[in-house]
């Protein structure tokens, strides 16, 4: 095949060979040959390395951060677990916040659900956070609320770092579940969430004080920061009811035990679910019969929680 006179000479300096001395040589057949070979040698072995290097550009290695920092305060770190093969394109992202009543609590609580999210969604990336926890009289409410927002802002800023895309799903359990329907209603920038899964999240804080079951009301208090009566507008803007509307709201998971003695199934999930099925927003809403808030939910009830949440997401976050 044809090759270009200077794209030779640019070749061939590389070894301190001269194209004219090889044209005006007494032995040309002879140099031009030691030379030629010498060159579809060394284009071999380039053109080999380029197409080396993009076999390894696009196979992304598989990558874990523990405690990877999204602000400035102790606690406002997270687990990042990011999958082979993952693009800005392609790669979804799901966000993982633990309960707690807003005061105790560690994202380690939630490892069991990154491997179990990992089976189901291999092609997820998996981000567990922390948040600062309310201890009276410091980080209140809207503390950790204002912790969430902060860390999908700056999960979201980092996508082209991370190699994911755009589309997020919440998930959440007790007041992490609470943390995380607050977001997703709430919040639409600078991502809107495509879907949330509510593991027995309280959805309004004002009857969650009004009718407070096991948990005093004076501990919603001293967490929120103040009353119902004497700060109305907080705990209403402390609710994911409150922000449930067509426009606002995304398709939402509700699992929920029928006998949790913190939140109440009738007052807090099921009143979430009729908001939603009203304003016209895709709900699903799983009552496990005899169950409480988790803790005695046994294998086969998550076994079946985590088969719905896949289901749940392949058909919202596709």
């Amino acid at each position: 095949p044809f090759i270009n006179k200077f794209y030779l000479q640019s070749q061939l300096n590389k070894f301190g060979v001269n194209f004219s001395q090889i044209k005006h040589s007494q032995k040309p057949i002879a140099m031009l040959r030691k030379n030629l070979f010498l060159l579809l040698f060394i284009l071999s072995a380039m053109h080999s390395c380029k197409r080396e290097e993009s076999v390894i550009d696009a196979v992304v290695a598989a990558s874990t951060q523990l405690n990877a920092t999204y602000g400035t305060q102790p606690l406002q770190n997270m687990d990042v677990y990011l999958p082979a093969g993952r693009s800005v394109a392609s790669t979804k992202v799901m966000i993982l916040i633990h309960g707690g009543a807003w005061s105790v609590g560690d994202k380690s609580e939630l490892t069991g659900f990154v491997d179990s999210i990992k089976k189901r969604l291999p092609d997820y990336a998996i981000f567990n956070i922390n948040y600062r926890l309310a201890a009276f009289p410091n980080n209140l409410f809207p503390t950790q609320e204002q912790d969430v927002k902060a860390a999908i802002e700056y999960i979201f800023s980092k996508r082209n770092d991370y190699l994911i895309g755009d589309k997020f799903v919440l998930t959440g359990a007790s007041a992490g579940a609470h943390l995380s329907l607050l977001h997703a209603y709430k919040y639409n920038s600078p991502v809107k969430i495509k879907a949330v899964i509510d593991f027995f999240g309280p959805t309004d804080i004002t009857d969650l004080y009004n009718n407070p079951g096991v948990v005093p009301r004076q501990n919603i208090a001293a967490i929120v920061g103040a009353t119902p009566a004497s700060n109305a507008a907080l705990y209403q803007q402390s609710s994911p009811v409150t922000f449930v509307s067509s426009a606002t709201a995304c398709p939402t998971l509700i699992l929920q035990g029928s006998e949790d003695p913190l939140v109440n199934a009738a007052r807090q999930s099921a009143v979430l679910r009729d908001k939603l099925q009203i304003a016209g927003v895709p709900v699903q809403y799983v009552l496990y019969a005899g169950k409480g808030h988790g803790d005695d939910w046994g294998p086969d009830t998550f076994f079946d929680a985590f088969n719905k949440m896949q289901a749940f997401v392949a058909l919202y976050n596709p």
